[in-house]
């Protein structure tokens, strides 16, 4: 049974940091790209970060650009995202995801986690 499991989310002010992990199992996610996605209340899903199955095949939304890192295990099969100098409108539900497509869209993503909710307080 594929898993896809998220943790490290939590409150923090603003200028805050948090780390999130995703831990994938039942298979591996190796040959896949694998990412994260957010969705803030009363909005749609949205693309946040990805990491492809080689080191260069890494990308960022442009709102993350610069403050957000992605990274994952040799094996592929965990998946970091150091988030820093948070704001208030990165307070949303993160969710893991794995695709076949890099970058990976929300139509494109087999696997999601159960999602892990970030706040970000003034």
């Amino acid at each position: 049974q594929v898993q896809l499991v998220e943790s490290g989310g939590g409150l923090v002010q603003a200028g805050g940091s948090l780390r999130l992990s995703c831990a994938a199992s039942g298979r591996t996610f190796s040959n896949e790209a694998m990412g994260w996605f957010r969705q803030a209340p009363g909005k749609e899903r949205e693309f946040v970060a990805a990491r492809g199955w080689t080191s260069s095949q890494t990308t960022y939304a442009d709102s993350v650009k610069g403050r957000f890192t992605i990274s994952r295990d040799n094996r592929g099969n965990m998946v970091y995202l150091q988030m820093n100098s948070l704001k208030p409108e990165d307070t949303a539900v993160y969710y893991c995801a794995a695709s076949d497509l890099f970058p990976p869209s929300r139509w494109s993503v087999n696997y999601w986690g159960q999602g892990t909710q970030v706040t970000v307080s003034t």
